[in-house]
């Protein structure tokens, strides 16, 4: 198999090589303005433009088939200024020049940092980042709800407050939601009443990282990883006040929110703070309002900032109050299920430099405590009559890593080795607690290493030994437990880049990666309200362990940007969610046991967008997920997303834009056992925007979902086997200042 992929990757070099002879070319070099040492990977950019490349070992570049005219290049190095270049180029000449770069704080607005330590620009698989408009322009309820609909992306719907990211069929603790490159320290892996804790407002960027991830962040990243890019510790600044504003309401259910972000800062240290209010009531659908659906949600943060010659960093503090309920009491109006959370954290960061080989470093660290009541409460002439808590968490949780970054030495080009500790103690109580508590943790080190072979190709490698412990904790359901497990794990990747030419590339990653079974699913016994099921789990389970390939081709080129990639996961041990077909008779709750097989998980994603006109685009997608077990029916997983298709058609100035998006989801019929199948259903969006200034300072939006006001049942919602449809027609207006 490495050698055909070999003589494809060769004979696609040579097809693909004589574009490098154009008749107009710009080349130069990059070098540091204060050293004057060659900078490796620096990234240049045509400006509106797809032309683009990197340097290579000597900080050398080529830029091929240019048009003649005057263009401005972009040159862009993790640690220093972006710098802008303006070139005049004749007919058939090649312009040769040479850039200096000038020292700075880390910038990493313009940069997808969750799949590389050392900042890299090149890929090995698909990673895909939202800026602050599109955040903007996507605002939802939840995170879920934002990223739902990318390829590759879907979202685990359980009423509003609590939709989830899915990544490729990978949901809850397969998939790792991080805060600013940490675990955030929340429950919402564990099951899908519970929440991301964070505030969709406050994430200035997000980034996702689709397949697995688990050299870099460890069990539970076996199908990708989203990072929540938050500004609680300021990473740059003017001298002089910042910050933003907004405010949204929906109609869908009756929502408002409003949030505001402050910053100040001196020429060495910043301080920031910011405070947001989020309310809505029950999501209404085209049957009629969905109870347990409305949202209470107030948070704020603030943090500081210093920045001298050869460090920088600073710590931040965050609160947040959460109540939101849960359609699962929905065919009793006497009875609802509410979920109240809070939660507090410490973030603190620090970066530095010397003249050594360890030349940069970076301390990331992450502790908060996690608390989470489920309630019922009943009703009597709809005034509140009783509350129990059913279940309660107290959860302490902490993760740090110290990321060492060396220069380049023999074959390799800048490469990182690092450090990781994670360790919490949860504390599981209430009137149903269906398990014990636990105290785990684990303590990791990992390297990873890039290759430059060549100016066409680069190989990227990396390896993670991790060491991980469990212990459960007595409590009144379990008071004679005395459970503990200890395992080590190592998770690898090896990958290559290549480049045949300024317009292609072609990455790939063979990655083995691991995940340890979580307590619900190994200690589980009783009912949880929450998602009304009575859950048994299996002590006996073993790590999952996922080995797979990613395979990606980018085309850019002038009106034509595309990215296509497949994958392919093969999974021992894989756990799964299974429906016994019984009752458990006191609560009345179906009973679900968590059951171990192997699995291959295998799909594609496509996206393109095609540039009509400098301000008309069209954009197209589309992904398909397949999973079974590896029995001899090929028994299929539970909720796997079914195919899907987008189409899209916007028209962008530079002060407004207007768009229309259609979705086609197929009907899906592959079910698991005690799987209910969903049909198939198309949806249309509308949105517009309006920029009141030429910098955008004003922002106004306006997005319309399901235009038509479709009855639609998606396939990954948990509500009630899907009985009840999704949201109806929803107007979401939303305005932002930014000063």
């Amino acid at each position: 198999m490495p050698q055909k992929i070999i003589i494809i990757i060769f004979n696609l070099t040579l097809l693909f090589a004589p574009s490098a002879f154009a008749q107009q070319q710009i080349t130069g070099s990059v070098n540091d303005a204060e050293t004057g040492d060659a900078l490796i990977s620096a990234s240049i950019q045509l400006v509106d433009s797809e032309i683009a490349t990197v340097t290579d070992n000597e900080g050398y570049f080529e830029l091929s088939n240019v048009p003649e005219g005057s263009h401005i290049l972009l040159i862009r190095y993790l640690g220093y200024q972006t710098k802008e270049v303006e070139v005049d180029l004749q007919a058939g000449a090649t312009r040769e020049i040479e850039i200096d770069l000038t020292p700075a704080d880390i910038d990493f607005d313009d940069l997808v940092i969750t799949a590389s330590p050392t900042g890299s620009t090149v890929s090995y698989q698909p990673s895909r980042a939202f800026n602050e408009e599109e955040m903007q322009r996507r605002a939802a309820n939840s995170f879920g709800e934002m990223l739902d609909g990318e390829p590759g992306l879907a979202m685990r719907s359980f009423g509003p407050a609590p939709s989830r990211p899915v990544i490729r069929g990978y949901d809850d603790d397969r998939i790792l939601v991080l805060e600013n490159g940490e675990r955030m320290g929340d429950l919402s892996s564990t099951a899908h009443d519970h929440a991301i804790a964070l505030e969709p407002e406050a994430a200035e960027r997000v980034e996702v990282v689709r397949g697995p991830a688990g050299l870099l962040y460890g069990s539970s990243a076996l199908g990708g990883v989203v990072n929540l890019i938050t500004r609680d510790i300021p990473r740059d600044w003017s001298p002089g006040s910042s910050g933003n504003a907004s405010l949204r309401g929906a109609t869908v259910n009756s929502m408002g929110s409003g949030f505001g972000q402050y910053q100040w800062g001196s020429e060495q240290m910043a301080v920031g703070a910011r405070a947001s209010y989020r309310g809505a009531g029950n999501m209404h659908t085209p049957q009629g309002e969905l109870p347990g659906t409305a949202i209470n949600n107030f948070e704020g943060a603030i943090g500081s900032s210093y920045q001298g010659d050869n460090f920088s960093g600073g710590l931040a503090v965050m609160a947040m109050d959460n109540v939101y309920g849960v359609p699962e009491e929905i065919d009793d109006p006497d009875e609802e299920v509410e979920i109240r959370m809070d939660r507090q954290a410490l973030q603190g960061r620090g970066q530095w430099e010397n003249d050594g080989f360890f030349d940069e470093g970076e301390l990331r660290l992450h502790a908060s405590r996690f608390f989470q009541q489920e309630v019922e409460m009943e009703y009597v002439d709809a005034q509140l009559d009783q509350e129990d808590i059913e279940l309660e968490f107290l959860q302490y949780a902490l993760s740090s890593t110290l990321t060492l970054r060396h220069r380049p030495v023999g074959l390799l080009d800048r490469g990182a080795l690092g450090i990781n500790i994670k360790q919490r103690s949860l504390d599981v109580g209430g009137i149903e607690a269906f398990t014990p508590g636990v105290a785990d943790g684990s303590i990791a080190a990992f390297t990873f290493q890039e290759a430059p072979v060549s100016d066409l190709v680069t190989l990227q490698a990396g390896i993670r030994v991790e060491h991980e412990w469990m212990e459960t904790l007595s409590n009144d359901s379990f008071p004679d437990t005395d459970e503990r497990r200890r395992s080590t794990n190592f998770s690898g990747a090896a990958g290559f880049n290549v480049r045949p030419s300024q317009s292609l590339e072609i990455g790939s990653q063979f990655a083995r990666a691991h995940r340890t079974p979580t307590l619900e699913e190994l200690f589980a016994d009783g009912p949880h309200i929450g998602i009304g099921a009575f859950e048994i789990g299996d002590p006996d389970l073993r790590d999952e362990v996922g080995h797979g390939v990613d395979l990606f081709l980018r085309w850019s080129g002038t009106r034509v940007a595309t990215e296509i990639a497949g994958y392919t996961n093969h999974l021992s041990n894989f756990v799964i969610f299974q429906p016994t077909g019984e009752t458990d008779d006191a609560s009345g709750f179906p009973i679900f046991q968590y059951e171990a097989d192997d699995a291959l998980i295998s799909g594609f994603e496509a996206d393109a967008k095609i540039r009509v006109t400098s301000e008309l685009n069209l954009n197209l997608g589309a992904d398909y997920v397949h999973g079974h077990r590896l029995d001899d029916e090929h028994t299929p997983l539970p909720n796997m997303p079914p195919i899907r298709a987008t189409a899209g058609i916007e028209y962008d100035t530079d002060r407004w834009w207007a768009g229309a998006k259609s979705r086609v989801v197929s009907s899906q019929e592959r079910v698991a056992e005690g799987e209910s199948a969903t049909d198939g259903y198309t949806l249309v969006n509308l949105d517009a925007g309006y920029r009141l200034d030429q910098a955008g300072r004003h922002l106004l939006t306006l997005r319309i979902d399901n235009l038509f006001n479709v009855t639609y049942r998606d396939h990954l919602s948990r509500v009630d086997e899907r009985r009840y449809t999704m949201p109806a027609r929803n107007f979401n207006i939303g305005w932002k200042w930014r000063f």
